[in-house]
């Protein structure tokens, strides 16, 4: 048995409960029920539709994300979780290179690496390095004053852990970040690369081995194996190149608002809604969500 869900955009809900039965009466499926008005709904089917692919462009074009997935163990017990640009808005080495004044080289070489054109640790070398001389405050103020939440994380964080679930932030970006965001979130625990300094200033060097995509992978296998869980009870979200490997080795990876070489790769693509489709997709309807 299979669930398909249909999510749009919570800031400008737009699933009408017709579209949700036309497309399950189409399918054969069966138990439609929305899972927020306008925002979210879901039904069963018995195996998957042979032309999936076909609905899931034409309703790209409406703005409504679709994601099939087994129906058995939707609800996962542990969530691994890419940083920049997946549970915040911005890239963070982006926003420095910004105060260093090196921004729109920065951000060419983030992009490329992002989309997998670029050797992902050749790539942050070259950024960190032109980071040298930043003082170390500009963290700080960066985090205070460019970095934004993505929306719906308070709501997954908080309605995952209220479950018992485990949630691991681990990012290719830096510890002196990810601290932070992980402690506004609420995750347990929080794996990055580390920012070298010399004395009050950035030394242009980030701290080896660096964290990459098998870093991801590795930190898939130790949680799981310290938590005594399988694979299969993983929800992963990411966007990049760098998060295939942990994407395509959880039960449920979901590429979110991701580079299209990285989407083309998973079978959960959100592309319009924010985390809170994250809940939609375990079966959690919004009234189901945890208080933040």
């Amino acid at each position: 048995m299979f669930t398909a869900t249909l999510i749009t955009a919570p800031a400008s809900p737009s699933l009408e409960p017709e579209l949700l039965m036309t497309l399950r009466n189409a399918w054969g499926g069966d138990g439609a029920r929305m899972l927020a008005p306008g925002e979210a709904g879901e039904f069963t089917l018995p195996a998957r539709p042979d032309n999936f692919e076909t609905v899931w462009a034409d309703l790209q074009k409406q703005g409504v994300d679709l994601c099939l997935q087994p129906s058995e163990g939707r609800k996962k017990k542990m969530l691994l979780a890419d940083m920049d640009s997946t549970m915040i808005q911005q890239e963070c080495i982006d926003e420095l290179a910004e105060e260093a004044g090196v921004g729109e080289r920065v951000k060419d070489i983030t992009a490329r690496a992002m989309n997998g054109e670029l050797d992902f640790e050749g790539a942050l070398t070259e950024r960190v390095g032109l980071l040298k001389g930043l003082p170390v405050s500009v963290i700080d103020k960066v985090l205070e004053t460019r970095i934004t939440l993505m929306p719906g994380g308070p709501e997954l964080l908080a309605t995952m852990k209220a479950d018992g679930a485990y949630c691991a932030l681990v990012s290719g970006g830096f510890t002196m970040f990810t601290a932070k965001v992980a402690a506004r979130l609420g995750f347990d625990e929080n794996r990055a690369n580390t920012l070298l300094t010399d004395g009050d200033r950035l030394s242009g060097e980030v701290g080896r081995p660096i964290l990459g995509r098998e870093a991801k992978v590795q930190a898939l296998e130790e949680i799981t194996a310290k938590l005594g869980i399988s694979d299969a009870e993983v929800l992963a979200v990411g966007d990049g190149a760098n998060d295939l490997g942990m994407l395509t080795r959880a039960g449920a990876g979901v590429a979110l608002h991701a580079k299209p070489s990285v989407a083309a790769q998973c079978a959960l693509r959100v592309n319009f809604g924010d985390l809170t489709a994250l809940l939609y997709l375990q079966g959690y309807a919004k009234e189901d969500f945890a208080p933040v």
